[in-house]
């Protein structure tokens, strides 16, 4: 089959054990968000208020960052950093990082929010900080 799909043996045995454990999804075992006690639904969320969230996902135009209101927020590649260009958002944060954001935006009839300026990035240890210039 490996010839087949042109990949060798190991790529194979490795797509076969992935596919084996469906389900799986690798981002539940991140840290979960720190999570404000008075922000629990959208409708709790105001505009320029500064929230805790974990990185989710990462694509090419921005990152979806868990907040705690059971939708992630998009926090947009040019709304990343307000003293420097992005190029891509893994330059700034990668999957599992918990960091500041800034809410810019809330569509409550589409059920979505924008998240602005990460602030700060906390890595997984949470002892290192970085500031975002």
């Amino acid at each position: 089959m490996a010839e087949e799909l042109e990949i060798g043996e190991p790529t194979l045995r490795d797509i076969t054990a992935e596919l084996e454990k469906p389900g799986r999804d690798p981002r539940d075992e991140m840290p979960k968000p720190i999570l404000r006690s008075d922000v629990l639904a959208m409708e709790d969320l105001k505009e320029g208020m500064v929230l805790k969230g974990t990185v989710r996902n990462v694509i090419d135009f921005g990152a979806f960052v868990d907040i705690g209101v059971h939708q992630d927020g998009l926090v947009h590649v040019s709304e990343m950093s307000s003293k420097k260009f992005v190029k891509h958002p893994l330059d700034v944060v990668k999957v599992g990082d918990i960091i500041d954001v800034k809410v810019i935006g809330i569509d409550l009839k589409k059920k979505n929010f924008s998240v602005h300026e990460i602030v700060k990035v906390f890595r997984k240890c949470l002892t290192k900080e970085k500031i975002i210039l």
